[in-house]
């Protein structure tokens, strides 16, 4: 997008970070997110929210509490700017590495996040990308260690059909986007 539409002169940062869960997200929300007015947010998060329930930490929350912060996240970014578009994503697991030997477990609790996700997206009319869906698409053309090398951590070629889900999904709701395949 930033390469196809430079006369544009849109900007994009990544305030990701790396083994971040919704509480750490939550904490730094309004300096890393709503403080940049924004545009459009999108948010991937769960995956670290899994593993700390997994490893059973003290700071592993349950469903209720994990709905409850990513809901204030949404509220909180349309108080801040009531056209932003948001775009939640699903988090995603494949059994491969250290995912195989408890990957039922990845598996439900990972699909426990994101029908939750799924449900605050329809919930408050948000942008929805089904990375699992992408996947597991993707899955039919080439076993799941060349799109995901650890069962969590996407390869450069599955962070590119991301891209182009992503692309798909939020040009619905993006008006220069429409009709941009990102190709």
């Amino acid at each position: 997008i930033g390469a196809d539409f430079c006369k544009d002169n849109h900007h994009f940062i990544n305030k990701g970070i790396s083994g971040n869960t919704i509480s750490a997200l939550e904490k730094r929300w309004q300096n890393d997110a709503l403080d940049l007015n924004p545009d459009v947010i999108s948010i991937l998060i769960g995956i670290n929210d899994v593993s700390s329930e997994i490893d059973k930490k003290p700071t592993a929350l349950n469903i209720e509490e994990f709905e409850n912060k990513y809901r204030k996240l949404i509220l909180d970014s349309m108080k801040a700017n009531s056209d932003i578009v948001l775009v939640l994503c699903l988090p995603f697991v494949a059994p491969v590495g250290k995912r195989i030997a408890d990957f039922e477990q990845w598996n439900q609790a990972t699909l426990e996040k994101a029908n939750c996700i799924q449900k605050l997206a329809k919930e408050y009319n948000t942008v929805l990308v089904n990375f699992p869906q992408v996947l597991e698409r993707a899955t039919k053309k080439a076993q799941a260690e060349y799109w995901i090398w650890d069962g969590i951590h996407p390869t450069v070629p599955f962070h590119t059909l991301m891209a182009r889900e992503w692309i798909k999904e939020v040009s619905k709701k993006v008006p220069f986007l429409k009709g941009y395949s990102g190709l």
